[in-house]
């Protein structure tokens, strides 16, 4: 890079020389998202419930070993948002889910 490139670091608010700049690792506040037995989830994961469900708002129970395919965190270390067939919006919380091997 030559001396005419500049980069806007975040953490400071300021425009640097690419020269100067610094690599910045992942945040130290990044969440974790435990299921019930306590393994680590991610984005793309499936899980299966380990209790009967009432949907709000749905009028319908999803029952205790129901596959949950594709989960998203959300940045809540105790939700992540979920697709089910017939039911939009769906959060679960952690506690309830484990994580499918």
């Amino acid at each position: 890079m030559s001396d005419d490139d500049y980069i806007y670091d975040e953490a400071t608010g300021e425009w640097v020389p690419a020269s100067q700049a610094t690599t910045t690792a992942a945040p130290d506040d990044a969440v974790v998202v435990r299921d019930a037995v306590g393994n680590v989830l991610a984005d793309g994961d499936q899980v299966t419930l380990i209790k009967d469900l009432t949907v709000k708002g749905a009028g319908q129970t999803l029952k205790r070993g129901t596959l949950i395919k594709s989960i998203r965190l959300t940045g809540d270390a105790q939700e992540i948002d979920c697709k089910f067939d017939g039911i939009k919006g769906l959060v679960l919380r952690a506690e309830f889910v484990r994580k499918r091997t």
